[in-house]
């Protein structure tokens, strides 16, 4: 009777140990003995894998700060504040350049809406970016090509005629007494006579020839870095947004745009202050009859106007001592209407452009620019308001629904 497949006398295929291969004193199917085959497969055979380090082990013991060799914790500390110490060195060798790059960027964020609007009307980005640099250079180029020699001009006649208009101060008993006693007026026509003011300002030839050259690579540096950010925007706020977890993303994605639209907001609606202030200056010094220092005199108060809190405040002194210089009545009259006109921007106009863009209250916009203006100068005080609007943002948003919910 033949056997069959299932009986008890079928072939049992070859026992494997615990690594799959054929002990030794088995023999294989073919009569054959492998054994380079089966010295071949137990070498190769994977390790077993580690024990998972978060579960911990048997002989697994957390070793206690206390417990290191003081040698060792002392030479760890040194490194860590040698690298703090050289983090701070390099940022503070690098401080005009990151002033420059956090210029530019609010620069691109102020441009950016209206790259975006050019961009929703169906041109690329490429070319909106052009065609709005190519307006602003335009409108730039035509204002210095008109105000920059008229201003130079009235300037100098200004400075000229500046000795003759503080003596003329002298003509008012109470302004004469005053002289009288601290000789106030004398020192300022020997300082503006004697050519020290230059000198004060730029510190010589050689500091003239500095200022010019930094002022120069400053502007060059930050319209270049102002195109760059124009046109890689929304890649940088792409990558902006990866940075944080996939669940988080979208709450991510409105906070950082909520930002970048605040400190856009601020810096077109600070230009759109300072045009007014001009605009307002100049019309108003041709109607009292300073004409002849009108445009210089605006422009100055235009980029005082820029400056927070003591801006307006400067350009109304500066502005009120020339007219006084023209008569009491003028400056007077000079001085009542910048006081005037100092109240309604900061409590009509300011507030209704930047009611949408900084909603922060008077005291943080306080304590921000004079904090920025004591760190970075003028642009650590014009930069402060936006960010501090930004960061009141994140606390509103962030800080205080995370604080409720605990």
């Amino acid at each position: 009777m033949a056997a069959t497949p299932d009986g008890p006398e079928a072939a049992e295929p070859p026992r494997t140990d615990s690594l799959g291969s054929v002990p030794a004193g088995i023999p294989l199917a073919d009569g054959g003995s492998r054994s380079w085959l089966r010295r071949w497969r137990r070498v190769t055979q994977p390790t077993p894998p580690d024990l998972n380090p978060g579960a911990g082990g048997p002989d697994e013991r957390k070793t206690n700060l206390l417990e290191r060799n003081p040698l060792q914790i002392g030479f760890l500390l040194a490194i860590g504040a040698l690298a703090a110490n050289g983090v701070v060195l390099a940022l503070s060798s690098l401080r005009s350049i990151l002033i420059l790059m956090v210029l530019s960027m609010a620069l691109a964020l102020g441009l950016n809406p209206a790259v975006a609007w050019l961009h929703d009307r169906g041109l690329r980005r490429g070319v909106a970016v052009v065609l709005v640099a190519l307006g602003v250079i335009i409108i730039v180029g035509l204002a210095a090509w008109a105000l920059v020699p008229v201003v130079i001009e009235q300037v100098t006649l200004l400075m000229t005629q500046a000795p003759s208009y503080l003596e003329n101060l002298r003509q008012n008993p109470q302004i004469a007494a005053f002289d009288a006693q601290f000789g106030v007026i004398s020192k300022a026509v020997q300082f503006l006579t004697s050519g020290e003011l230059i000198a004060s300002l730029f510190g010589g030839l050689v500091g003239a020839g500095q200022a010019v050259a930094n002022s120069v690579f400053s502007v060059v540096v930050t319209t270049v870095l102002t195109l760059y950010f124009l046109i890689a925007l929304p890649s940088i706020k792409e990558v902006i947004y990866q940075l944080a977890p996939a669940s988080r993303r979208p709450r991510v994605k409105y906070l950082a745009n909520e930002m970048f639209k605040r400190v856009g907001g601020y810096v077109s609606g600070l230009a759109m202050v300072a045009m007014l202030w001009m605009t307002v200056t100049f019309i108003f010094l041709n109607i009292v009859g300073i004409g002849q220092f009108a445009l210089a005199l605006a422009v100055v108060v235009g980029l005082l106007a820029l400056v927070p809190l003591i801006g307006t405040t400067f350009s109304t002194v500066i502005v009120s001592i020339v007219a006084f210089a023209f008569g009491p009545t003028t400056g007077l009259i000079t001085l009542i209407f910048f006081l005037v006109y100092q109240q309604v921007d900061a409590y009509f106009i300011g507030p209704r452009i930047f009611a949408r863009s900084v909603q922060i209250p008077a005291v943080v916009v306080m304590i921000a620019a004079i904090s920025g203006g004591l760190l970075l100068g003028i642009l650590g005080a014009i930069l402060a308001i936006p960010i501090a609007a930004a960061l009141l943002l994140l606390y509103r948003e962030v800080l205080i629904p995370t604080l409720d919910r605990q």
